[in-house]
C-alpha cells in the first residue's frame, strides 16, 4: 500500500489542495457555498432518478419487478426539478430535517440515559448530551440564519483541516516515491 500511495503522492496533494480551496471558499462565501451544495444535490437527485428509470426499463425487459424503480426514478427527478427551480425549498427541508433529527435524538439520548442510570450510578453525561442535542435543535429553529451559517462553517473548517492533512501526507509520501 505504501508503494502505491507513494507513487501517487501527487494525487493526494491535489486532493488536499482542492479541499483547502473548497474549505476557504466555504468560510469566505457561505451563501454561495450553501447554494452550490443544494444545486449539486439537485443534480444528483435528478441523475439518480434518470438512472432508476433506466433500471426500470431494463428490469421490465427481463421480466423482473420494475415498478419500484419507476417510483424511485420519478421521486428523484421531481426532487431534482424542485431543487433547481426552488432551491430555498430544498434548503429549508434539509434544515428542518437536521433540526428534527437533533431534537428527536436528544429525547432518546435522555431516555437512554435514564435507563443507563439503573446500571451506572450518577450517569449524567448522556443526559447532558441529550440536552445539548435538544438545545441545538431549538437554537436552529430560533436562529435559522445563524444555523445555516454554522453548518457551512463546520463544513468549511472540516475541509480546511482535511486538506492540511492530505497535503501533509502527500509530502511525506513524496519522500518515499523514489523507493516505490
Amino acid at each position: 500500500m505504501l508503494h502505491t500511495l507513494a507513487r501517487n503522492w501527487w494525487a493526494l496533494l491535489i486532493r488536499g489542495i482542492a479541499a483547502l480551496i473548497f474549505g476557504l471558499l466555504a468560510l469566505l462565501w457561505p451563501g454561495v457555498t450553501i447554494f452550490a451544495i443544494i444545486i449539486v444535490f439537485g443534480a444528483y437527485a435528478f441523475v439518480d432518478g434518470v438512472f432508476a428509470i433506466a433500471a426500470a426499463i431494463r428490469a421490465a425487459e427481463s421480466r423482473q419487478r420494475w415498478w419500484p424503480f419507476v417510483i424511485e426514478g420519478i421521486i428523484g427527478i421531481v426532487i431534482g426539478v424542485i431543487t433547481f427551480f426552488e432551491p430555498h425549498v430544498t434548503a429549508f427541508a434539509l434544515y428542518i430535517t437536521i433540526a428534527a433529527w437533533a431534537f428527536l435524538t436528544g429525547i432518546f439520548e435522555i431516555i437512554a440515559a435514564v435507563e443507563l442510570r439503573k446500571a451506572i450510578a450518577n450517569e449524567v453525561l448522556l443526559i447532558i448530551g441529550g440536552i445539548a442535542s435538544i438545545l441545538f435543535a431549538v437554537l436552529m429553529i430560533a436562529f435559522p440564519a445563524a444555523g445555516v451559517l454554522a453548518v457551512v462553517w463546520l463544513i468549511g473548517i472540516y475541509a480546511v483541516f482535511f486538506g492540511i492533512l492530505m497535503v501533509g501526507l502527500s509530502l511525506r509520501l513524496r519522500k518515499h516515491a523514489h523507493n516505490a
